[in-house]
């Protein structure tokens, strides 16, 4: 009991903290009064405070780390679809024309829209805006002209990209997202005396009884909708709809004219862009093929045909010459064609289907059809007001032609 007394008497050696006494060498003695504890040597006060304080100090740095985690954890953010996307030369792989388009969790098309050429399908994003539910992209839509390129130059290099968003409009695109559901541990309610509350935790008698049968369901039970579309909804990870959303982009955008955007486009287009690649004229891929001054009897165009324009070529006042090398076979019918010199804006596509439909006389070779390589310039003109003659208003009327001073489009065959 004295030494229990004594030691409730010694409120200074109390409040020192056990870090900063030096360890007792022996067990105190019972007569020890509190005026002989001070003795041994004590380091100032201030010296107390770092041993203590730092541990609490990086409190702030905690919500930074947790949200460290859950970037590594594979969540997407805004920030991250802005780098990705703004102002980056992309294209529409589908070749979707229409400027509202809508797609689902996995980049398929909800509904319809009509495609057309990769060169049409240029956008730029210019607004990115991420919720729960939907990714939202508003941008423009632009139109490829291939400016023609010198011998030293690349072709593929040498294209002006042309804003065709009609007046203040531009391309709204929407993609849905999955519902991501962070996992949690279930836990036990209790009341406030630490025991489960009775909605929990069921009596013995409760649980001996049998289990109560479910009601009976009507026959269309599994083909009625739920009350809330939500409920039809898949939930995923936070991980997992980042990733779904992240492979829906690449399958709604190219970055440029990679592989797969290749892969989908005609084969007249591919056969141009391995010839750039290589740095050399197209060749046929039948080695049968001969050149024009190899045989005896040129092959030549028996039917005149006239490409169409488009839209959006007169809307921008596209017009010029593009070239195509044709295989003329034994019968007289076009076989493979690649682009030459293209046009753009859709044009080419035109000129082809143009070519497709066209008849040719074929070349002769001791005495024999065979096939020949012919190369076709067509030439698109513009027909609006800005480029229709007009007649002079001091001539007579009757001396002002009725048809257009211009020729249509036409296609010249070169040996």
């Amino acid at each position: 009991m004295l030494n229990l007394f004594a030691s409730a008497q010694q409120p200074a050696a109390e409040q020192q903290p056990a870090a900063t006494q030096p360890a007792p060498s022996a067990a105190p003695s019972p007569t020890q009064t509190p005026t002989q504890t001070p003795t041994a040597p004590q380091p100032p006060p201030a010296a107390q405070v770092p041993t203590v304080e730092p541990p609490l100090a990086p409190k702030p740095p905690a919500k930074q780390s947790s949200r460290t985690q859950s970037s590594h954890a594979g969540e997407i953010t805004e920030e991250e679809l802005k780098r990705q996307l703004l102002g980056k030369p992309l294209y529409l792989r589908g070749g979707y024309l229409d400027n509202s388009l809508s797609f689902d969790e996995h980049g398929v098309l909800a509904g319809d829209s009509p495609q057309g050429s990769y060169t049409l399908s240029a956008v730029q994003i210019n607004r990115v805006r991420l919720t729960k539910r939907k990714l939202e992209l508003e941008g423009s839509r632009y139109g490829l002209h291939f400016l023609g390129a010198l011998p030293n130059e690349d072709p593929t290099k040498a294209v002006d990209r042309v804003n065709i968003t009609p007046g203040k409009k531009m391309v709204r695109i929407t993609i849905d997202r999955e519902v991501a559901v962070s996992p949690k541990k279930e836990k036990a309610k209790r009341n406030h005396k630490g025991k489960e509350s009775q909605a929990d935790a069921a009596t013995p008698a409760q649980a001996a009884l049998p289990a109560a049968a479910p009601a009976p369901q009507p026959d269309n039970a599994a083909a009625t909708p739920p009350a809330d579309k939500e409920d039809a909804i898949e939930l995923v990870t936070p991980a997992q709809a980042a990733k779904d959303l992240r492979d829906a982009l690449d399958s709604i955008f190219a970055p440029g004219i990679d592989d797969r955007l290749m892969a989908s486009m005609p084969a007249f287009w591919r056969l141009y862009y391995q010839a750039a690649a290589a740095n050399t004229d197209y060749r046929p891929s039948d080695p049968a093929v001969l050149r024009q001054n190899m045989v005896d009897k040129k092959a030549t165009l028996i039917t005149t045909f006239e490409p169409e324009s488009n839209e959006y070529a007169q809307a921008h006042a596209v017009a010029g010459m593009a070239l195509y090398h044709t295989v003329i076979g034994a019968d007289g019918k076009p076989g493979e064609i690649a682009v030459g010199r293209p046009i753009g804006f859709g044009l080419d596509e035109n000129a082809v289907e143009a070519i497709r439909k066209a008849t040719f006389e074929p070349a002769i070779k001791d005495g024999k059809p065979v096939p020949v390589l012919l190369d076709l310039v067509v030439q698109f003109r513009i027909y609006s007001n800005r480029t229709a003659a007009k007649p002079d208003a001091d001539k007579p009327a009757e001396a002002t032609p009725a048809e257009p001073s211009l020729p249509g489009p036409y296609s010249i065959p070169h040996s």
